[in-house]
């Protein structure tokens, strides 16, 4: 691992925009022109009656790639506020995914053993055949998963990450 590996850090950048078309594909070609990695991105308007919507990138960089990511953001016309989730102070993450497993007898029980544990909700049900949704911290959706592997999992489907920061205060 070399130094800049080291220091590299995940972080959870959040971004107030303007909701209108071509927002997205230019945030999008900031990171792709610079080389920068998007691990998860999502995006929704968060207030209808002002056109804004939040974009959520998870990134991962050096403090200075970070600093140069959050600048550039921040230039861009229709962005009104850039915040780095993870530098800021504590702030709640979470991630949906629905799981696909296939199988009947004892790994269709254990499939259903295991779900409870996680607290996954079963929202479709055939005979040789489950869709699980779950909600938590990567980490908990990346072990529920590993799991069900063995039992017949089949597809995966993740929304990527959202968050927001604790307290009283907004981006």
């Amino acid at each position: 691992m070399t130094d800049v590996e080291k220091c590299s850090r995940r972080h959870t950048i959040a971004a107030l925009v303007d909701n209108e078309s071509g927002v997205l594909a230019r945030v999008i070609g900031l990171f792709s022109g610079r080389g920068y990695n998007i691990e998860s991105l999502t995006v929704a308007e968060t207030n209808p009656s002002e056109k804004v919507s939040r974009i959520t990138i998870v990134t991962s960089g050096t403090p200075m790639v970070i600093e140069q990511i959050k600048a550039q953001l921040g230039r861009l016309v229709p962005v009104h506020k850039v915040g780095d989730l993870t530098i800021e102070g504590p702030h709640v993450e979470r991630e949906l995914a629905l799981i696909k497993v296939a199988g009947t007898g004892e790994p269709r029980v254990e499939s259903l053993r295991i779900a409870d544990i996680f607290r996954a909700r079963v929202v479709d049900s055939t005979n040789d055949s489950f869709v699980f949704e779950l909600t938590g911290a990567s980490s908990k959706l990346d072990a529920f998963v590993d799991l069900m592997k063995p039992l017949g999992l089949v597809d995966v489907s993740r929304t990527g990450i959202v968050a927001i920061s604790r307290g009283a205060e907004s981006l």
